[in-house]
C-alpha cells in the first residue's frame, strides 16, 4: 500500500523534462504554492502522420514557440480550495523590455523565463513552479486515461483545429480533445470560451487520472504516470515535494473543489497594433490577484460565480 503510490510517483517524476530555472522574482512571496501552467504549440516528437491526425499543420510552418493556454494553479498553504485561473492568451499586458503586447508574445520572445516574469509583473503573484505541455503530450495524456467525457453546449465546426463535433455529452480521444482545447475561430466565446473549455478539460483529465479505476489497476496506473510525466516540462526547481503539491492541486481540480475562473475582462475585442486583444477589468482583476495572495477564496468564488458560461 505504501510502495505502489511511491512507485507511481517515481515513474512520473523521472519521466519529466526540464526547461531550466525560473527567473529571479521581484514579486513578494505568495503564501501557498502557485504553478504557471502553459500549453504550447510544440510539435516536437510528432511524426508527419501524427501532425495530420492531430491537425497541427506541418512543423516546418510553425517555427518558434507559441502558447494558447496560460493558467495559474494556486494551492493555499494550509489546505483549502485550490484556484485555477485562466489568463487569456490575447491579454494585453506589459512585457518586460518589449512594451505592451499580447501575453503569449512573451513566450514567443523569451520562452518560459520571460513569460513567468511577465505573469508575475502583471499579477504581483509569486510563481513557485512552471509546467508546460506540448500538443503531443496533451493528446497522449488523454489517450492514456482512456479518453474524457465533455459536454459542449453547442456544436463546433472548426477546420483549423480539425474539429467537427455535435452539442451534448460525448467521449473524446486525444485528437478530439486537443482540437476542443485549441478551437477558437468557430467556437462559442472566442478566446474566453476556449479558456473555459481548457479548464474543463484539465478537470476531466485529472478526474480520470485519479479515479479508482485508474489507480487500482497497476497496468493503467503506471501507463498514466509515465504519460503524465512525459507530457510535462517543468522548471529545474520542481522536486518531488513540489510535484506532490502539484498532484494534490490537480486532485482538488478533479474533485470539483477548486475554484475555476478567467481573469475578469473589460473587453475581448479591442483592435490594436498587436491585433485584436483582451483587456482586463483592472479593478476586478486586481481584486482576484489580491485575494489569491491573501488566500481569500470567498472573494474569488464570488467573482467566479459572476462569470457567464461561454460554451
Amino acid at each position: 500500500m505504501i510502495a505502489y503510490p511511491l512507485a507511481l510517483g517515481v515513474v512520473g517524476y523521472v519521466s519529466l523534462d526540464r526547461v531550466g530555472p525560473l527567473p529571479a522574482s521581484d514579486a513578494a512571496n505568495t503564501p501557498g504554492h502557485t504553478v504557471l501552467l502553459v500549453g504550447s504549440d510544440s510539435r516536437d516528437g510528432l511524426s508527419e502522420d501524427q501532425q495530420v491526425e492531430l491537425s497541427t499543420g506541418p512543423a516546418a510552418e510553425f517555427q518558434g514557440g507559441r502558447t494558447d493556454t496560460i493558467m495559474l494553479l494556486h494551492t493555499p498553504p494550509f489546505g483549502g480550495r485550490s484556484v485555477l485561473l485562466s489568463l487569456p492568451r490575447d491579454s494585453y499586458v506589459a512585457i518586460p523590455g518589449h512594451g505592451s503586447q499580447k501575453i503569449n508574445a512573451a513566450f514567443a520572445i523569451g520562452g518560459p523565463e520571460l513569460l513567468t516574469q511577465t505573469v508575475e509583473d502583471a499579477t504581483n503573484i509569486h510563481v513557485d513552479g512552471y509546467a508546460e505541455t506540448g500538443l503531443a503530450g496533451f493528446a497522449g495524456m488523454v489517450d492514456a486515461v482512456g479518453g474524457v467525457t465533455m459536454c459542449p453546449e453547442a456544436a463546433i465546426d472548426d477546420p483549423k483545429a480539425g474539429l467537427s463535433i455535435p452539442a451534448g455529452c460525448q467521449e473524446m480521444d486525444g485528437a478530439t480533445a486537443l482540437g476542443y482545447a485549441r478551437s477558437r475561430d468557430s467556437a462559442v466565446g472566442g478566446d474566453l470560451g476556449r479558456a473555459q473549455r481548457q479548464r474543463e478539460l484539465i478537470a476531466a483529465i485529472a478526474g480520470e487520472a485519479t479515479s479508482p479505476a485508474t489507480l487500482l489497476n497497476p497496468v493503467t496506473g503506471f501507463r498514466v504516470a509515465h504519460a503524465g510525466g512525459g507530457a510535462l516540462s517543468v522548471d529545474d526547481g520542481t522536486g518531488p515535494l513540489a510535484l506532490a503539491r502539484f498532484a494534490n492541486a490537480f486532485r482538488s481540480v478533479a474533485s470539483g473543489k477548486a475554484v475555476s475562473l478567467t481573469v475578469p475582462v473589460a473587453s475581448a475585442s479591442r483592435s490594436t497594433g498587436a491585433g485584436v486583444v483582451v483587456d482586463w477589468d483592472e479593478a476586478a482583476a486586481q481584486q482576484v490577484f489580491g485575494a489569491i495572495r491573501t488566500n481569500d477564496v470567498d472573494t474569488i468564488e464570488e467573482v467566479a460565480a459572476s462569470q457567464p458560461g461561454l460554451g
